[in-house]
């Protein structure tokens, strides 16, 4: 019997309210670099699915299966030490043609952090998705959503763009399918960017996330929406060049 490996902790802690942001704090973020912040595409009827925090052997293949069932490609933003523990899953996201971004190393609170720091866990991150992808993205998510000038500079100097979100999921509370669509169908509005999780913290059941994927997709194909990975939603690339 094949037992499961429990996936690296977060080390700036489990996601939780008061470690995120306020919602407006984003826009101010975007506001401030709006070269280097992406917050939503245009104003068509297109979404992008995000997934954080993986990948793992547990809820990553459970994402991974239903977006392969609804035909739905995703942008997976990867934890650096999770993806050398579980690199097949992080192989079989590119595989099926999802595209992966920097979520950190050890998924700390950047602006807790030193330049030098932030730097490093931005560019251990890139050398292991490099090393079993080939690729090195261009595309990166702060933990929590936390930023200051500093980390921006930082992940301005490594040439990537910071991918926020204006559609929370709220999934990482551990909801229910019917919560997680609800909480995404009430707030979706042409060129969201919605935030999911593929992995968790230790224990954190993620049952809710995978089973809102196809009732989320029905529910926005039938309003006329489609689904775009973000770099093809805001038209960037997915990765630096080689």
């Amino acid at each position: 019997m094949q037992t499961r490996q429990p996936a690296e902790p977060h080390e700036g802690g489990k996601e939780r309210p008061e470690a995120r942001p306020p919602h407006v704090e984003h826009v101010d973020w975007s506001e401030r670099y709006p070269q280097a912040i992406v917050l939503s595409g245009p104003n068509r009827k297109e979404v992008a699915l995000t997934f954080d925090d993986g990948p793992d052997d547990e809820w990553t293949p459970k994402v991974l299966d239903q977006l392969a069932k609804v035909n739905v490609k995703a942008t997976f933003f990867i934890f650096g030490r999770r993806a050398e523990q579980f690199p097949n899953v992080l192989r079989r996201i590119v595989h099926e043609g999802h595209i992966i971004g920097n979520h950190t190393f050890t998924h700390p609170n950047l602006t807790k952090l030193k330049a030098e720091e932030v730097r490093s866990q931005l560019e251990r991150t890139d050398a292991v998705i490099r090393r079993f992808t080939g690729n090195t993205p261009a595309l990166f998510r702060p933990p929590y959503g936390a930023l200051n000038d500093m980390v921006v500079q930082e992940v301005i100097r490594l040439k990537k763009k910071i991918i926020f979100w204006n559609v929370d999921s709220l999934d990482w509370m551990q909801l229910n399918a019917k919560q997680v669509a609800t909480n995404i169908l009430s707030h979706v509005r042409p060129g969201s960017i919605i935030l999911q999780h593929a992995a968790g913290g230790t224990g954190e059941n993620l049952q809710g996330t995978v089973d809102a994927i196809p009732v989320v997709v029905h529910e926005l194909q039938r309003r006329g929406y489609k689904f775009r990975t973000v770099p093809q939603l805001v038209n960037i690339p997915a990765n630096q060049p080689q």
